[in-house]
């Protein structure tokens, strides 16, 4: 037997009675808007990446000021638990997740947004439904890449969900967003670095079915993934969402290769 199935026999049991706890408590805290949801959902997310053996590495920090969209690169569905980890927040999710099995049920309960990239010309209107979130006071992450890579490179963003920041300002009548550049890259297995083959073990892309990934994920265990912030980019009256979505790219892209070239653990 594998060290990761061994692991996995040993703390799945425990991980199913601490999620059914959390979650029971989170249901009636997120209904009433109590302070301590957002905890209760960071101490589920480092459940899951302890359950998987996977250690989390924080550069940088999550700009205090709001209304406030992430803009990340996506290599995998343990993703959302790393950025879950960091910081209370909500993903723009594509409509299928939200019908998935229990993933999709965990993507409610994070009052995901979910978009139908089905629909043409609904672009704005799902822009919109963003903008009104992000006014309320909700750190919002948008994958602009549109679907996962492999872990080694950022795809190029589309711009249009950025529009969701001039909604925003027209809700809230405040003179900025801000737009923060987030990489994650995933830099060792077993004490050893990645290389760009090793990633792909990690890495979730295309139509790959979820449960053989996640049960070789469990085989292998022990990663080290980084999580690192950039610059916020000021998004005001006078900025294009197109510049800003290239700025954030080219962010994104320089955080993911600076850190894959480093290794920092």
């Amino acid at each position: 037997m594998k060290p990761g199935h061994v692991r996995a026999a040993l703390t799945l049991p425990l991980f199913s009675v601490a999620a059914f706890i959390l979650v029971l408590v989170y249901l009636p805290a997120r209904r009433f808007g109590w302070r301590f949801a957002g905890s209760l959902q960071m101490a589920f997310h480092r459940l899951v990446l302890w359950t998987l053996g996977i250690r989390l590495h924080v550069h940088g920090r999550p700009t205090a000021e709001r209304p406030l969209l992430l803009a990340a690169n996506h290599a995998s569905w343990i993703d959302i638990s790393a950025y879950s980890a960091v910081m209370p927040l909500s993903f723009v999710a594509k409509r299928e997740v939200g019908a998935w099995p229990l993933l999709g049920f965990f993507a409610r309960l994070q009052r995901s947004v979910f978009i139908d990239r089905t629909r043409r010309g609904a672009t704005a209107d799902q822009a919109d439904s963003i903008g009104r979130r992000l006014a309320n006071g909700d750190v919002i992450m948008l994958f602009p890449e549109g679907t996962t890579s492999d872990g080694n490179q950022v795809l190029p963003f589309r711009s249009a969900l950025f529009g969701s920041a001039r909604t925003a300002l027209e809700e809230t009548g405040i003179d900025v967003v801000f737009v923060q550049p987030v990489a994650i890259a995933y830099t060792h297995m077993l004490g050893l670095p990645l290389g760009r083959s090793g990633r792909s073990i990690v890495s979730w892309v295309g139509d790959q079915d979820l449960a053989p990934h996640a049960k070789e994920m469990f085989a292998a265990s022990d990663f080290d993934v980084s999580i690192i912030f950039g610059e916020p980019i000021r998004f005001d009256r006078s900025a294009d969402r197109k510049k800003v979505s290239l700025e954030a790219e080219a962010a994104v892209r320089r955080l993911l290769a600076a850190e894959l070239r480093g290794g920092r653990v």
